[in-house]
C-alpha cells in the first residue's frame, strides 16, 4: 500500500460518523447491511447516510452490491486490514531490539499464571 491510498483510507476514517458506519459495517460481518439496517443501528438521516457511504465507498473502506431493490454495504475488511498494517509495519523501526507493540495491561488470565 502507498502512502496516498493510506491517507485517503485514513481521511475516510477522520469522520466520527464515518468511523461510526465503519464499526456498524464490521460488526455486521460478511452479510453487510442495508442502508436501512445501517440507519436504524446508527441513527444517522438518511442523506447523511449516504454522502457518508459515497466517501466511504470512494476511499475503498466499503463495498456496495445491488441486491434487488436494495443495496448492500459490506466493510472491505481487506482494506481496513491493509490500513491497520500500514501503521503496524513500521513498529520500532528506529529502536533497536524493540519487541513491537505492549500488550494492554490489566489483569492476566488464570492461564498465564504459572505454578511454583
Amino acid at each position: 500500500m502507498d502512502l496516498e491510498i493510506a491517507a485517503q483510507g485514513f481521511s475516510a476514517l477522520g469522520s466520527e460518523a464515518r468511523l461510526q458506519v465503519v464499526l456498524t459495517l464490521v460488526k455486521a460481518g460478511q452479510g453487510g447491511l442495508t442502508v436501512g439496517d445501517i440507519q436504524s443501528r446508527t441513527g444517522m438521516a438518511a442523506s447523511t447516510l449516504a454522502h457518508h457511504l459515497k466517501f466511504l465507498a470512494a476511499a475503498g473502506l466499503v463495498r456496495q452490491e445491488k441486491d434487488g431493490r436494495s443495496v448492500i454495504n459490506h466493510a472491505a475488511f481487506d482494506h481496513l486490514e491493509n490500513l491497520a498494517g500500514y501503521i503496524l509495519k513500521e513498529c520500532c523501526a528506529d529502536a533497536n531490539g524493540c519487541a513491537g507493540p505492549s500488550e494492554p495491561s490489566g489483569p492476566k488470565r488464570k492461564s498465564e499464571f504459572v505454578d511454583d
